[in-house]
């Protein structure tokens, strides 16, 4: 059974943060626009009053000081008809102790005349300052001016202006409930883009996480589709990248150990054939029972050759990298050449070298000696009565670069590989002619140990068909100085 999944709970989900920060967001959009315009409009109308009433005031304080004599109730009542000023506006005119000479609202004359106008703005105004002051409250625009009246250098009294608009405070209140409108809107329209983005969002991201999970299960052919061309559907390409990567590994890694139990299998069965065969035979010569010890033995050194070379590929793919240093690969072919002449000469095979000195190359003698004992041998082994083995190692300077390469060539005259087969004889346990390899006492290992150590010290490997016949393999290696410099 596979694990249970775990259930990430509502205010830990992506979704869930995602969508919160755009309600955040959001709310600080609606509360900028609910509170700036306001607050303009506000400022711009107070401007406006203070243009207006102060104006109003001046020239009403400059029309009322003609001369030093003091202000009467008739003077200013006889000035402010003959401005035409007023309307809705409350207009009071004081002495200099601040008592009230004249007061106009609504279209009448207050009777307050002697009072006291007991305002902070009148109080401002007679010590010679102008005074303004303006409140939005209850839906309307209050404004107080005040301006003293002076006659060089001498205060006469003062003038105080007060204002009440509801029309603007209207204005600004309708403008205020079509921006809550608004507000109301865009929250709604908001929250349900958000819901479906996030939403959108988290099941493109849930795809991949139930991709995740499935191929953690072992279904490594399961794929995932993401439409767009963004970072998510980018992430998903490299997902499949990585599943197929998974699934040519597994396969090869069940191919590799099915062909292994398959090879260990083979000798493991002769032996137990021929051991039950001694075992049952009550009456067995003793040339019988050597010649069935022989092949015992024979199965023996086989099995120890195929877990050797199994051994050999698994530390390749496992062990951290050995210290190199500078080999010459002239040494290390003359050496294989002498362990082989006698295998040679019993299969009637001739062998053919020309060979360049101070071959360097960086790498261990060992992986050296291995790559071309496999290949050596294998040309040897593999060849017909009489043929010729061609062993070349030369430079060749690779196309566009200044430095230097070791190319060791080993060719052969036998009966070639086939084309459908040049692309699988460096896999593992593959063998061309299955009875051939098993009767020469092959593997299918050599060659995949061939291509693993040339690749681990930066050469390559390759393989084609000789004309007229046979077939050629070379492989390539970066050429360095005796001393590890660069040729």
């Amino acid at each position: 059974m596979g694990e249970q999944v775990k259930k990430v709970s509502f205010w830990r989900s992506l979704q869930t943060k995602y969508a919160l920060t755009y309600v955040v967001i959001i709310a600080a959009v609606i509360v900028l626009l609910n509170t700036y315009p306001v607050l303009v409009s506000q400022d711009l109308m107070y401007q406006s009053k203070q243009a207006s009433l102060q104006n109003q005031a001046a020239v009403l304080a400059s029309t009322l000081s003609v001369g030093p004599e003091a202000l009467t109730l008739e003077g200013v009542e006889r000035t402010i008809g003959s401005l035409g000023v007023l309307g809705d506006t409350r207009v009071v005119v004081t002495d200099p102790a601040g008592a009230v000479l004249y007061d106009w609202y609504d279209g009448t004359r207050r009777d307050s005349t002697g009072q006291y106008a007991l305002f902070w703005e009148v109080a401002r105004a007679l010590q010679g300052n102008d005074v303004f002051r303006s409140e939005y409250r209850d839906g309307a625009f209050r404004s107080r001016a005040a301006v003293p009246i002076t006659y060089r250098s001498m205060t006469l009294g003062a003038v105080y202006l007060y204002e009440y608009d509801g029309e603007q405070g209207a204005l600004l209140r309708s403008i205020q409930q079509n921006l809550r409108s608004i507000s109301l809107t865009i929250c709604a329209v908001s929250l349900v883009l958000t819901a479906i983005f996030s939403r959108a969002l988290t099941r493109r991201i849930a795809a991949l996480l139930r991709a995740v999970r499935t191929v953690r299960q072992g279904e490594y052919s399961h794929r995932v589709t993401l439409r767009g061309g963004d970072e998510l559907a980018q992430l998903a390409g490299e997902f499949n990248a990585l599943t197929g990567r998974l699934q040519t590994t597994e396969e090869v890694r069940r191919r590799f150990v099915s062909d292994a139990s398959h090879e260990l299998k083979t000798p493991l069965a002769s032996i137990r054939l021929l051991t039950d065969s001694i075992l049952q035979s009550e009456r067995m010569d003793g040339e019988t029972a050597r010649e069935f010890l022989t092949d015992i033995g024979e199965e023996a050194e086989r099995l120890t050759r195929i877990t050797e070379k199994l051994l050999r590929l698994t530390r390749m793919d496992t062990a951290p990298p050995q210290r190199t240093e500078p080999v010459d690969l002239c040494r290390v072919v003359e050496k294989v050449l002498h362990m082989l002449t006698p295998l040679a000469r019993a299969v009637e095979v001739r062998v053919e070298t020309r060979l360049i000195r101070d071959a360097w190359v960086e790498a261990t003698e060992d992986d050296l000696y291995q790559v071309a004992f496999n290949l050596m041998e294998n040309a040897v082994k593999y060849n017909l009565p009489g043929g010729t083995v061609f062993v070349t190692l030369e430079a060749a300077p690779p196309e566009g670069t200044n430095a230097s390469q070791v190319v060791l060539r080993v060719e052969d005259t036998g009966v070639g590989i086939p084309e459908e087969d040049m692309t699988k004889i460096f896999d593992r346990f593959y063998r061309v002619d299955k009875a051939r390899s098993r009767a020469a006492g092959g593997t299918g290992l050599g060659l995949s140990i061939v291509q693993d150590t040339v690749r681990q010290h930066g050469g390559a490997v390759s393989v084609r068909r000789r004309e007229p016949e046979g077939t050629c393999f070379e492989v390539v290696f970066p050429r360095c100085g005796k001393g590890g410099d660069w040729a």
